[in-house]
């Protein structure tokens, strides 16, 4: 491909980029549904014995409320911290496609590998959703700073959520915590049905949300990864079959 001659940016547009995705974050429902399971989150770590400063850590550097979770309960109920990073890592394993799918969105001709380092940290389901809905819209020279400001202002919704609920913790009933953790799965849900435009994502969509009860009900483990791996196959497999067809 031949260089891209916008791709060279002023200060002065990357910084508006920047801006210009952070705000786009507040305009989210995501923002404030994160806000939400952050406190959630907080008043985990309080109750748990965890110090503040570990708690925003953990927020900025595993930056998935499910990983946080394992990481919590697992080094609370006595787990080694190796067991504690396997767990980690397998709940994690499901933000690589996301990761696979956005980067060639924002790479350009002269985009290096380390500029590409901050937005694959950002990429949790939230980031994602939203770039994916917002990006392609946008010239690509501007979508690193655009990207990089979506993830700002969404992990900034979250390390202040974990500040309150951490100081919250005393007051909050602990049905709240558990209810306000449950709004990030809601909410994800209900973006990917309505993003969902096509019969074979709506099929994989449908076939999640029936084989993971069955799979839960009868404790097989790793339930969610046999979900994945078994609704996403079957919808595939029958998109296949359907362009055969016509």
């Amino acid at each position: 491909m031949p260089p891209d001659p916008t791709a060279a940016l002023p200060p002065s547009s990357l910084f508006a980029n920047f801006r210009a995705g952070v705000a786009a974050t507040t305009r989210s429902v995501l923002f404030y549904v994160l806000f939400g399971s952050y406190l959630g989150i907080g008043a985990l770590a309080h109750d748990l014995g965890f110090s503040l400063g570990w708690a925003l850590v953990s927020t900025v550097l595993v930056w998935a409320a499910p990983a946080q979770v394992i990481l919590m309960s697992a080094l609370g109920s006595g787990a080694t911290l190796f067991t504690a990073a396997i767990a980690v890592t397998l709940s994690a394993v499901r933000l690589l496609p996301m990761v696979v799918a956005l980067l060639p969105l924002i790479r350009g001709p002269q985009v290096r590998t380390w500029q590409l380092v901050l937005p694959a940290h950002f990429t949790a389901i939230s980031v994602w959703i939203e770039a994916l809905r917002l990006l392609p819209d946008m010239p690509r020279p501007g979508r690193i700073g655009f990207c990089n400001g979506l993830g700002v202002g969404f992990m900034g919704s979250a390390v202040t959520a974990t500040l309150v609920g951490f100081h919250l913790a005393g007051s909050l009933p602990p049905a709240l915590a558990a209810a306000l953790l449950f709004l990030t799965p809601i909410s994800f849900l209900l973006s990917i049905s309505r993003s969902s435009t096509r019969l074979s994502d709506r099929l994989a969509l449908a076939l999640g949300l029936a084989i993971a009860p069955a799979l839960a009900v009868a404790q097989v483990e790793f339930d969610l990864l046999w979900t994945g791996i078994a609704g996403g196959t079957l919808a595939y497999a029958a998109h296949r079959l359907r362009e055969a067809l016509r």
